[in-house]
């Protein structure tokens, strides 16, 4: 899919999937990597050997994990993240435009830095995802909502032991299951944990709790086909 236009103030739906369908993540500390990538790669600042960097602090305890550093500048982000999950050979971001081109430069030096860790950790070379990431611009409210809990509950739904299909009919502990999934923005959002990954924006107003989340949530996966509402957004 090409990626539609789009400028300061648009919401974006971008992801992208590993190269020839195969995973993208091994291991726990891939998954975490990933999260960290999120967090400190979205900034102007931009330390040449970053991870070592932040190593090196947090074995001084000058600095704790997910903890933005007390001397590096101001943080100055180059895009708002709403939401996201990762799948081991897939992962979708709920992305907003606040600086000029600045989801090109963040997904420039998320793609590059991840494939880095990738090919470095694994001894491999080449891709690991399929061509560069896709986007698709939000071009409404109500789109976006379907679109947040397609991002945060249904991907999640997937990994639930069963599948989807048993995750619907279990809708309550399938719920829970996608709140402690620590590679999904769902408990982020509602306060169950902290990374300083998400700033939740507008939806933060359309969804002022954990209960209202919830109830849309459900009504989105079970009484409507959020696949129908949002179209082939799947990754397969």
């Amino acid at each position: 899919m090409r990626k539609e236009p789009f400028t300061v103030g648009d919401y974006l739906h971008v992801y992208n999937r590993g190269n020839r369908k195969m995973p993208i993540v091994y291991d726990e500390n891939d998954k975490w990597r990933f999260l960290k990538i999120l967090r400190y790669f979205n900034d102007e600042y931009a330390p040449v050997q970053i991870f070592r960097e932040l190593a090196q602090l947090q074995k001084s305890d000058f600095c704790k994990l997910f903890e933005r550093p007390k001397g590096w500048p101001l943080h100055k982000p180059l895009v708002k993240i709403l939401a996201y999950h990762l799948s081991p050979n897939h992962f979708h971001l709920l992305l907003k435009e606040i600086v000029a081109d600045g989801v090109t430069k963040f997904m420039r030096k998320f793609g590059v830095g991840f494939t880095n860790y990738i090919n470095i950790k694994y001894e491999e070379t080449g891709r690991v995802f399929q061509g560069s990431y896709k986007s698709r611009t939000v071009n409404n409210e109500k789109y976006l909502q379907y679109l947040d809990a397609y991002v945060q509950v249904f991907n999640s739904f997937e990994l639930y032991p069963g599948g989807i299909e048993k995750a619907l009919k279990e809708f309550e502990k399938a719920f829970k299951f996608s709140l402690n999934y620590p590679f999904s923005s769902l408990g982020e959002s509602f306060g169950k944990r902290s990374l300083g990954i998400i700033d939740r924006d507008i939806l933060k107003g359309m969804f002022p709790n954990l209960e209202v989340y919830k109830k849309f949530a459900y009504d989105a996966l079970l009484v409507r086909n959020i696949r129908e509402i949002l179209g082939r957004l799947l990754i397969s």
